[in-house]
């Protein structure tokens, strides 16, 4: 194997931290889509696609602001679609297996 091949065991892991039960959200205001899993109320996590950050207008926004954007300040408006997404059903939260 060589050094950039990766192990069934690694692709496995890949997939289930970073693929497993994502849910697509699309964003209610800009339609950007993102997957999302809910482990718990207080833990979400987000997986952009194909660089869709970059059609975010709030992080836009945020990037020509001094300083720039704060990587870990989600877009209220994104953060608002995935708790709809979660009122509705579209989304349960609970980790299984522990992921």
């Amino acid at each position: 194997m060589s050094l950039y091949e990766l192990s069934e065991s690694t692709r496995s892991d890949q997939h289930l931290y970073l693929e497993a039960r994502l849910v697509d959200v699309a964003c209610l205001d800009c339609t950007v889509t993102v997957g999302v899993k809910k482990n718990s109320e207080q833990h979400t996590s987000i997986q952009w696609r194909h660089h869709d950050f970059t059609h975010c207008p709030e992080f836009a926004k945020a990037e020509r602001l001094a300083g720039g954007r704060h990587i870990a300040e989600p877009c209220p408006r994104l953060r608002s679609s995935i708790e709809r997404a979660v009122a509705d059903g579209a989304i349960s939260i609970g980790a299984i297996d522990g992921y």
